[in-house]
């Protein structure tokens, strides 16, 4: 059976004499040139490996951005190899925290024009990675922010909790749900966190305020309680979320999940479709990751990523 070899990595890039530069590896070990890319390691999941394998190949801790597409292509052993890219926008505080040092593995790192790059890789399916990129350049789009849409954790059911709605507890497994997400999310490194006030909420991010120092902000406005009471507040959560062009988490609640989708597509000018659904039925402590440009949010959505819980 040929079991595919998973693996993750992005296209790195930064902004030098008014020029965007991309960042190219050169492997000792096969004599190539390349993107930055690695395997999975057990338990990862593909935006954590694609953040790991750029900090240990270059040196540079990236924030993750825009899916780029995927490669799929055999290896001599039979099995297929499947490497899912981002773009990574490289800051000047990054550059110079590089720790980079000539290794076995990569000879060097060299930033390159577009033009160049496509000249310079060695491979057929980096180039067509590249050229997803590229397009983003062309559409003035490259510095992007995410809005994170979490939905909370497993909590104890409505019918076994003698309490108002709002105090039910995460269940176990909601509890490890909650603490699973964290290294993936991690991958976009947020700047803000935004909760419910519910317990479930509250809890589910919580260990993603302990790993990134972030304080969660509790709003009801993006509650249930308030939803169901037609007292939400999500227009404006989501109107100021845009406007600050930070990645941002917002935890909130299953029926609030397409209020918030359809609240990012109306402030961003984007069009309505069956795929804010899509982003929007999530399970609990599954997340939707919405792309939109930093310099340009009226552009609309760039692209959505879903991702379902690990536990």
């Amino acid at each position: 059976m040929n079991s595919a070899i998973y693996a993750a990595g992005a296209v790195c890039w930064r902004i030098v004499d008014e020029k965007i530069v991309v960042l190219v590896v050169h492997r000792a070990k096969y004599g190539d040139v390349t993107i930055p890319k690695g395997k999975v390691d057990p338990g990862e999941t593909l935006p954590q490996t694609a953040v790991r394998e750029i900090a240990e190949e270059t040196g540079l801790r990236i924030a993750l951005g825009v899916p780029l597409g995927v490669s799929t292509y055999p290896l001599a052993s039979g099995r297929d190899k499947i490497v899912h890219y981002w773009a990574g926008e490289v800051t000047d505080d990054a550059i110079a925290r590089s720790t980079f040092v000539p290794n076995s593995e990569i000879a060097a790192i060299e930033w390159v024009t577009l033009k160049k790059a496509r000249g310079y890789l060695t491979y057929e399916r980096d180039l067509e990675i590249l050229e997803a990129f590229a397009k983003l350049v062309a559409e003035g789009v490259t510095t992007t922010f995410a809005i994170i849409a979490l939905r909370h954790g497993k909590a104890a059911p409505r019918g076994t909790w003698s309490g108002d709605d709002a105090s039910r507890p995460l269940t176990a497994r909601g509890v490890k749900q909650a603490a699973t997400d964290v290294p993936t999310i991690e991958a976009w490194r947020p700047r803000r966190i935004v909760t419910s006030d519910a317990v479930r909420c509250v809890a589910t991010v919580a260990p993603l305020a302990a790993s990134t120092g972030i304080k969660a902000r509790r709003d009801e406005g993006i509650s249930q309680d308030a939803y169901e009471a037609g007292q939400g507040r999500v227009r404006e959560i989501i109107g100021k979320r845009v406007r600050s062009r930070k990645t941002a988490v917002l935890c909130t609640h299953g029926p609030v999940l397409p209020e918030i989708m359809r609240e990012i597509a109306l402030a961003t000018g984007t069009m309505p479709g069956a795929y804010l659904s899509d982003a929007a039925d999530l399970d609990t402590g599954g997340f939707s990751v919405v792309h939109l440009s930093a310099t340009n949010p009226s552009s609309g959505i760039i692209a959505i990523e879903t991702y379902e819980p690990v536990a």
